[in-house]
């Protein structure tokens, strides 16, 4: 079912497609005797032919004039939040669907980089997972930029925002400049994102704003994107797939339904799932009719729609099933959080709580010896970059148990937030009466891997209390990712998001 190939991949830009399209891609799928589809965490479709029909495949889509790709990825996707517009509460005044379809269509070249263009006030569709992040400003068709350079965990935010129209033309020049220069941008941690600013600029000019507000990240909320969900006086249907593969012959027939009912577009999501909005209330026995046909079930549990794994991975498809099956038994409540498993150190996935893979050195490569690293996102929220070591080494049979616990911590934080807020508030208020001044807790990150040390949650696994000073850390500490002295954390200073 996950062969590593042949596979054939379509982007979708943005994740939106139109019915027609679609319908053509699946027909030439058909042709080629493939079955089902899949969507990819960055919206986009991959198609797997037997072997025997690879060319014929690649034919078919040549014929009807369709861009694709086979068993390489050196265009990703562009990604975009376009799919939650309309359905998910967000709160931007000025960021519209015409907005995001301008900039689009202004994308003369096919991206090298993974590009973002994401909501700042929505929180379905990732900011930091591209290589150039654009996410709204407050100022009107003004963006933030942020650069993480390629292969690393290396996060710089652009000195200036961008305006809408030069998007396309800005991240051309970034990924040129970055290509010609591999050994300063590419695969190297600690990329000077000053000088990637310098050498940009000094090529073109653009139409920027200086930053004044600082981005504020969003707390997290993965909407329920399953099943029929109304709007307006409309309805919009979400369908995910257990397996992740979407028969050929459903599809189809929901591209007819969308002609027939005048729906021109259809979006994919990061969820790998499937969204159609504009259902009138009087075609819903249609969509209701063709669910019915295929068997396709829209009911799943929140705690499986929650999750991110690799793209053609079996072995992470395997374990998420396989945690879930755990977190059902123990009627266990995951509202709030996202996980991601992650086999590939260099692929970028969305979760608060991250279930990564160590790699086994073992000569046998028995299963036995697979081991797991637990990690968490500061204030779990998945969109920060500040990630948590919260269980290294753990055997697979073991996972269930310390992302139970890890849960529950999760839902402890929530709990007593607002008993925290109130008995700091009343901290404050006695130490202003005494003329006392707190000192904030501080953040410290190791300068190899970029693990952090914050004084507010201290280190569980080395038995490092909350509130502990990074000062009085005991000498023999270590970084509990990549085992480096104290002496090789460094004081983070006024970073906004980092990685």
């Amino acid at each position: 079912m996950f062969k590593k190939s042949p596979i054939v991949k379509i982007n979708l830009p943005g994740g939106i497609v139109s019915a027609g399209d679609l319908y053509s891609i699946l027909v030439a799928a058909e042709k080629a005797k493939v079955e089902d589809v899949q969507f990819g965490i960055r919206q986009q479709l991959y198609l797997k032919p037997a072997e025997k029909h690879f060319d014929e495949l690649k034919k078919n889509l040549e014929e009807a004039g369709i861009p694709f790709e086979d068993d390489t990825d050196l265009y990703p996707n562009i990604l975009s939040s376009y799919v939650a517009e309309g359905v998910f509460e967000n709160t931007n005044n000025w960021l519209s669907e015409g907005v995001y379809k301008d900039v689009l269509d202004l994308f003369d070249y096919r991206p090298r980089l993974k590009v973002n263009l994401v909501d700042d006030s929505q929180t379905f569709t990732p900011f930091f997972t591209g290589n150039l992040n654009f996410i709204t400003s407050p100022v009107n068709n003004y963006w933030y930029l942020y650069i993480r350079f390629p292969k690393t965990n290396t996060l710089y935010r652009w000195k200036g925002l961008v305006y809408s129209f030069d998007i396309p033309r800005i991240s051309k020049l970034i990924e040129t400049v970055i290509f010609e220069n591999p050994s300063l941008f590419y695969d190297r941690e600690g990329s000077d994102g000053d000088q990637l600013h310098a050498l940009v600029h000094g090529r073109d000019n653009f139409i920027t704003q200086p930053v004044t507000t600082e981005l504020v990240i969003p707390e997290f909320s993965l909407p329920y994107y399953e099943g029929f969900n109304y709007y307006g006086n409309k309805t919009w249907l979400g369908i995910y797939r257990r397996d992740e593969l979407f028969p050929v012959a459903f599809l189809k027939d929901v591209c007819l339904i969308c002609l027939q009912s005048k729906i021109g577009q259809l979006y994919t999501t990061p969820w790998k799932s499937l969204i159609i909005k504009g259902i009138d209330s009087r075609d819903r026995k249609l969509w209701e009719m063709v669910l019915g046909k295929y068997r396709i079930n829209v009911r799943h549990a929140s705690n499986e729609l929650n999750w991110q794994v690799e793209d053609f991975s079996e072995e992470a498809l395997t374990l998420k099933r396989y945690i879930i099956r755990q977190f059902d038994r123990d009627d266990v409540r995951t509202s709030g959080l996202c996980f991601a498993v992650k086999l590939n150190p260099k692929i970028g996935l969305f979760g608060s709580i991250i279930i990564r893979k160590k790699e086994n050195d073992s000569a046998s490569r028995r299963k036995a010896l697979d081991r797991y690293d637990i990690l968490y996102t500061r204030n779990f929220n998945p969109n920060s970059k500040d990630l948590l070591l919260f269980r290294q080494d753990v055997e697979k049979e073991n996972l269930g148990v310390y992302l139970i616990s890890l849960s529950k911590y999760y839902y402890e934080q929530q709990q007593s937030s607002e008993d925290l807020l109130h008995h700091i508030y009343q901290q404050e208020a006695s130490g202003k009466e005494a003329g006392v001044q707190k000192e904030e807790p501080k953040v410290y990150h190791c300068k190899h891997c970029y693990t952090v040390y914050d004084e507010s949650y201290g280190d569980e696994g080395a038995g490092i209390a909350p509130g502990t000073p990074f000062a009085a850390l005991p000498h023999t500490y270590e970084c509990p990712v990549c085992s480096a002295a104290k002496e090789d954390f460094v004081r983070t200073e006024g970073v906004a998001v980092k990685m």
